[in-house]
């Protein structure tokens, strides 16, 4: 029996959650390495590349597509640059800071791009881009709950590899082809962080693969397989939510605060960056 309209958008918003909430977890996975175990950042981020490369690459071979060739060097390099910045970046970082500041830079750095390739913006979604600066300020504005400023340039730093990847990505013929190609790319180099590599243990070793496995490879096998049924708006827009769905978790699983500079700041990055998605979708 064909599967109806209705089962097929109930499918397609399980799968969108899915999904959101496998990104978010990669902050809370991380967080939780790096203060609940004696795994530091470097471990986390070897562990969890190789541990990406394998599940994605498992995947593509079920799906019995080629993995010869797929992926570039430039998505390799942007993908372990994120990586490295993610996890040290998450030493002093908390987990909802850490995934606003990574999600605000992501978004940014596309904005931005297509600005100085000739994208023309309305004046709402000037008003909208300069609301999302203004959360940003008020995020990492010197005060009793801002962040470590080290730490916040290094989720920047890491914000806009991925950022720069996901503008690479679309050169890709298929997504999730190329990003398991990317993660075997950067796998062997990911090993060069192992003379930095201080301690693991093995829970902490758990959080790497689980975040490398299940938060990144499966997370994004299930995206790229729900991404054809999504307006480009309605994926954009829905990636609204992983900094929100990181800041409640990390509430309820590492007791973390969820102060007033933090809510102010996400609703305008989050308001402003909506804003300037739903105006290019006017246009």
């Amino acid at each position: 029996m064909a599967p109806t309209t209705q089962s097929l958008t109930v499918k397609v918003v399980v799968q969108v959650v899915l999904a959101l909430v496998a990104f978010a977890a990669n902050s809370l996975l991380c967080r939780m390495a790096l203060t609940h175990t004696s795994t530091d950042p470097a471990a986390f981020t070897v562990i969890r590349v190789l541990a990406g490369a394998a599940t994605l690459s498992l995947i593509v071979v079920a799906r019995k597509r080629a993995l010869r060739g797929s992926g570039s060097w430039p998505g390799a390099v942007s993908l372990l640059t994120y990586a490295v910045a993610f996890s040290f970046a998450y030493v002093n970082l908390p987990a909802g800071t850490g995934a606003l500041l990574l999600f605000g830079s992501v978004q940014g750095t596309m904005i931005i791009t297509g600005l100085y390739q000739g994208e023309h913006l309305r004046t709402l979604q000037w008003v909208g881009l300069l609301t999302a600066f203004g959360g940003l300020v008020v995020l990492v504005a010197p005060g009793i709950h801002a962040p470590d400023p080290y730490s916040a340039m290094l989720m920047a730093v890491a914000g806009m590899a991925w950022g720069i990847y996901s503008l690479l990505g679309r050169k890709q013929g298929d997504p999730l082809v190329a990003t398991a190609g990317n993660f075997l790319r950067a796998a062997p180099f990911s090993l060069l962080l192992l003379p930095v590599v201080d301690s693991v243990d093995s829970q902490g070793a758990v959080f790497a693969v689980l975040s490398g496995s299940i938060s990144s490879g499966v997370g994004y096998a299930i995206w790229y397989s729900v991404l054809p049924s999504l307006k480009a708006t309605q994926a954009a827009s829905v990636q609204l939510t992983v900094p929100v769905i990181a800041s409640t978790a990390a509430v309820v699983v590492l007791n973390e605060h969820f102060t007033i500079n933090l809510a102010i700041a996400s609703a305008a990055i989050l308001g402003g960056i909506a804003w300037v998605i739903s105006g290019r979708n006017r246009r």
